[in-house]
Formats: C-alpha cells, structure tokens, sequence
C-alpha cells in the first residue's frame, strides 16, 4: 500500500471491534516462551512486522518455532535459559521491543558465543546506553560497533551476576523490561533500585504480570521503587494474548469524535495487563461516555449537541496514546495540553516534531515546550484538508486517519507503514462506515 490513501468521512455508527493481538504482550511471551523449560503456546499472537521480527530472530537463535496460521497458534520450544545458536547476525529493521529485549537475552548465550544486532537507519539512531550500562555491571560483553551509545551491537555470551542495580530514569521502560527478562537466569539474585518516577510504568507492570504467567514472581514494593527477583527458571505455559489496547484505541477515539457514535472493544477491559486502557479514561476527561465491563470497554460519543473539551493530561504512563489523543484533541473546544512525554522524540520518529508539523497542516496551532505539547484546533473547528506524512510510523498513520474519518480531505502517505502494528488496520477502519450508529 505505498500510494497515497484518501480517508472517506463517515456518519454515525455503531460497531464492536475485536482488534489483534497486543503487540507487547506477544513479544513478551514468545521471548518469555524461548526462554523457559519445554514447549509453549501463545494463542492469538499479533502477526506483524514487529512480531515477525521477533519470531525470526528466535529462529535464528536456534529455537524450535512453530507458527500455525489457520490455529492463529505459535508454538516455541524454550530451554530453560540457553541459546541453541552460537552465533547470529540479526537484522531487527526499527523494532525497538524487540531490540532491547533480545540485547538483554542474547547475553546469556554460552561463554564466548557471538551474536550481532542492528537494524535500520532509524534504529541506528535510537539510544541503546541505558540498557547497556546496567546489563555490563552484571557482567555482559557488549560492544558499539559503530557509534558509541547507539546500534548496532556485538553480544558475547556470559554468566551474568546479579547484584543491585541503581537506575535513574529512562527513556523507555523497555530497558527495564529487558533486565527483568533474564534476572532469572543471573547467577546471584537482582535488586533493582528506581532513583526517581518509572517511565512508563504500566509496561513494567505488564512485563513482570507475563513473567508471572510463565513461572517467576517477583518482589515488588507497591510504590515500584524496588524490584527483586531470585534466581529461577521459567516454565512454559499456555498463554493467550488480548486484543491490543494501543490499536484499540483508534476505534474508541473515532467514537468520541463523531457524533452520535458508539464503539465496543471486545475482549479488552478491567482485567488487561495493559496499560493503555487507560485511554478510555482520558477520553471521557474530554466529555465522551464510558462503560468498563471486565473484558469489554465502550465509548460514546458526548451527547447529542455537545462537543469534546480540551485538557490538559500527563501521559507518561501511556506515551503511545499522545497520537490518539492529539488527532481527538482537533474536535473539542479549547485547548489540549499533552504532558511529560519527551520520550517521543526516540520512537519511530521524532513524534512531537512530527505531530507539530502533521497537526499544523490541518490548521491547528501546536507549540512543544519541553516535554509537553500543546494543541490549540483549528478556529471554529475548520479543519483544513492536507496530505499527511507518516514518517514510516505506523501510529502517525493511523491516528491521523481517525481525523478523517470526521473531517473531509485528509490523505495519508505512505499507509502501508501500519503493517508494523497492524497489517489489516484500514480494512477495520472501513468497517465502521457501514457500521449503524446507535437508535
């Protein structure tokens, strides 16, 4: 899908989405899955490029994978902590979940075993110091091969320590979910100590929730100041993935923004590991309507005659739906304001450079100080038609078709970008147009 698609408007609607599964949560459990003792299987996997990636990678680690398409089933066959393969060159493209996490395992490959990791143009310029730091006091071999602090690596296999780790705040919250992967397997028990606020911190929260699944508890004090976990091995287990609430919530921001409409997730509620359910909750700080069941949530759109309200929202905690909520930010009355999410700027793109540029061009007026954003809609909520570049991020794309969904004119480049997160996206977002609103 490499040529321009134009987003058609639709009226209201009603529908039940069933998103695929969460991306996080599949990366999580296949590496989990490798690492662990005999065979596991991961139900309703995400199939995309950022899951397949990770899945060839494990495949060239030596691993047994088994992928049935028809079951929508992945099988892997773990060891208990080694690596098969005693050397591999993997090319991770700008996956950075799958990057950081397989640094951190590739350390446990046997003594003196080689394996290289890079990746894209992109990736090359994503900081990898803050993981490589703590994984070397536990002992790692790990070399820069071309600039210092950024991929590509040479990993040579060790016996990592275990000791206690001191860490100020980091730029992503999947360096800590890395260390957490493998504490199990180091030699000593791991005490990490958070000097300062956890960035992210629902991921944290996610990942220490699948090492349960798989086997390993760990100490964990209520204000997550302090992690310890014990040496262990995993087990393998039979786990099956939701739905992914970053993707749900274009369904559910697309209900907000159009009038009279509702939207279901199904399968996604009180129960999920994951944090960005939490968008429901900002949307309805805006105005919308909610219901939380334990494995669904709906939105509505305000009532009738009512628009959104701007906010203004620190989302730290879920630095994934700032795209989301800028596109609804473009509807409602008044200002938003998106706070403390720096750690945009070492995603896929440069996002806050991205969504100033992409929001102004609808005819918003977007200033960033520091790690904030500020969304000012377009006067009298005019949004003005434009061609909207996605930086090869699968979030800009999908986030900016939400708008056009409510608003004629939009055209998105490059939409074939989503087939990182989520290959069939359009083909669900089309739906809601012969999806009938609410009676």
């Amino acid at each position: 899908m490499a040529n321009p698609l134009h987003i058609q408007p639709i009226s209201a609607f009603g529908a039940t989405v069933t998103p695929p599964g969460s991306k996080s949560l599949t990366n999580r459990a296949l590496l989990l899955a490798a690492l662990a003792d005999g065979e596991s299987i991961i139900r309703n996997p995400l199939i995309a490029e950022d899951t397949q990636l990770m899945l060839d990678a494990l495949c060239a680690l030596g691993f047994d994978v088994q992928h049935d398409a028809a079951a929508n089933t992945v099988r892997v066959r773990g060891l208990g902590g080694q690596l098969p393969a005693k050397s591999a060159d993997l090319n991770l493209g700008n996956a950075g979940t799958t990057y950081r996490f397989l640094t951190a395992a590739c350390c446990l490959g046997a003594p003196g075993n080689a394996y290289t990791l890079d990746g894209n143009k992109r990736m090359r310029q994503r900081p990898i110091r803050q993981l490589v730091e703590p994984l070397r006091e536990l002992g790692a071999q790990i070399e820069y091969l071309n600039d210092e602090g950024f991929p590509p690596l040479r990993v040579v296999g060790c016996q990592l320590s275990g000791k206690e780790l001191n860490m100020p705040p980091t730029l992503s919250s999947q360096y800590i979910s890395a260390l957490l992967h493998v504490a199990p397997y180091c030699r000593d028990d791991l005490t990490i100590h958070f000097d300062g606020p956890v960035t992210s911190r629902p991921y944290v929260q996610m990942t220490l929730g699948l090492m349960s699944v798989f086997g390993v508890d760990a100490e964990v004090d209520p204000a997550l100041t302090r992690i310890h976990i014990e040496p262990g091995r995993y087990t393998a287990a039979d786990y099956t993935v939701e739905p992914d609430a970053s993707n749900a919530s274009y369904f559910l921001a697309a209900a907000a923004i159009i009038p009279e409409s509702r939207c279901t997730i199904d399968g996604l509620g009180k129960g999920s590991l994951q944090g960005d359910v939490g968008f429901a909750d900002v949307l309805h700080q805006m105005g919308a309507d909610i219901v939380y069941g334990r494995e669904f949530i709906t939105v509505k759109a305000p009532p009738k005659g009512q628009r959104l309200r701007g906010i203004d929202v620190d989302l730290n905690q879920m630095p994934d739906m700032a795209q989301t909520l800028a596109a609804a930010a473009l509807f409602a009355d008044g200002p938003t304001t998106i706070r403390n999410v720096g750690n945009l700027r070492v995603k896929e793109t440069d996002r806050l450079a991205a969504l100033q540029n992409e929001l102004n061009k609808l005819g918003a007026v977007v200033t960033i100080d520091g790690d904030d954003l500020t969304i000012e809609p377009p006067p009298g909520g005019k949004i003005k038609p434009a061609a909207i570049d996605t930086y090869d991020d699968h979030r800009m794309a999908m986030s900016f078709a939400v708008v056009g969904l409510a608003a004629p004119g939009v055209v998105i480049n490059d939409p074939g970008c989503v087939a990182k997160t989520f290959p069939r996206f359009f083909e669900y977002l089309g739906r809601l147009g012969h999806e009938r609103g609410p009676d």
